[in-house]
């Protein structure tokens, strides 16, 4: 029952996630319990209740996304459901190498501990923030970006009218303002902490690299399509390396849909919380069978796959 295995990023978390898992299996709870000794704070605590209002702070957020995308990995895999191929938006990348055994959970977990940290740090140092520009033909988009030169930049390329802008964080707001004068129909302000996928993270991709070039990469069972590099890859290095290109580079998950469904893939599972990537998935391709394992009804029609 090979499918192909989809992981969210940041935004798809949820106060709650995990935690019938936690209390039903105990493979959830020992990959929590492992992640809270990793981490040295409870993260399934954060994921389950969020007493203290934290969970969506980047510092708990990543790790907390991975921990939970990992636990549905195995539970898809216990019910015979392998990855044919993966992919992940942008910190989805790392539970989609632990799925396809590029890295352990561990190793994964300790290099997503340090990224969030660096990313949560520079968000404080120098202010940034993101915002969503729909319906907008990209071309004109760039135009009108020329003008800002590198302190905004398309972040994510979503879906063919979803792109993510990135930047400092007075110019946002400032091109946010001017959005009727460029004729730009809607664009939503992100509640996010930083400038992801921007130049503002050049110093967190500095700080990774120690981190991620230490890490033992296996050479990959099932390709994998990356965010700067949307196409079928086994080789470790070049995964080393695009996983560290990601930090100040755009996420091609456009690219990435498109490029499976042209390599003959049809059946995706979205592995982790909400539904974001399976949404942004049938605006690509409407006839895309792209469920998420979370919802009990898509689970079974995925059972109905088999």
């Amino acid at each position: 029952m090979d499918k192909v295995f989809l992981f969210p990023g940041q935004g798809s978390q949820y106060v709650g996630m995990g935690k019938i898992f936690y209390e039903k299996y105990d493979f959830a709870k020992d990959l929590y319990n492992q992640a809270n000794d990793i981490l040295e704070y409870k993260i399934s605590e954060i994921s389950f209740t969020d007493k203290n209002g934290i969970l969506n702070q980047t510092l708990y957020t990543q790790p907390a996304i991975f921990v939970y995308s990992v636990v549905l990995d195995k539970f898809l895999k216990e019910r015979g459901y392998n990855p044919i191929a993966v992919a992940g938006h942008s910190l989805g990348e790392y539970s989609a190498l632990v799925s396809n055994n590029t890295i352990t959970f561990e190793d994964g977990l300790e290099i997503i501990k340090e990224r969030a940290k660096k990313m949560s740090e520079i968000g404080q140092l120098e202010p940034g923030a993101m915002a969503a520009v729909i319906n907008t033909n990209i071309d004109k988009l760039k135009e009108i970006l020329t003008s800002y030169k590198n302190d905004i930049v398309i972040a994510n390329y979503n879906t063919f009218d979803q792109i993510i802008l990135s930047g400092k964080k007075d110019k946002i707001e400032k091109f946010v303002s001017k959005a009727k004068e460029y004729n730009i129909r809607r664009i939503i302000p992100l509640n996010v902490s930083g400038a992801f996928h921007s130049p503002l993270m050049k110093s967190a991709r500095k700080y990774l690299e120690k981190f991620i070039k230490s890490t033992k990469f296996n050479m990959a069972k099932t390709p994998i399509y990356q965010n700067v590099y949307p196409f079928k890859n086994f080789d470790s290095e070049k995964i080393k390396n695009n996983l560290l290109n990601q930090l100040d580079n755009p996420v091609e998950w456009s690219n990435i849909i498109t490029n499976m469904k042209n390599d003959n893939y049809k059946e995706f599972i979205e592995v982790g919380p909400k539904n974001v990537l399976s949404n942004f998935n049938k605006k690509l391709i409407p006839d895309l069978e792209s469920l998420n394992v979370e919802n009990i009804k898509e689970f079974n029609k995925i059972n109905e796959w088999s």
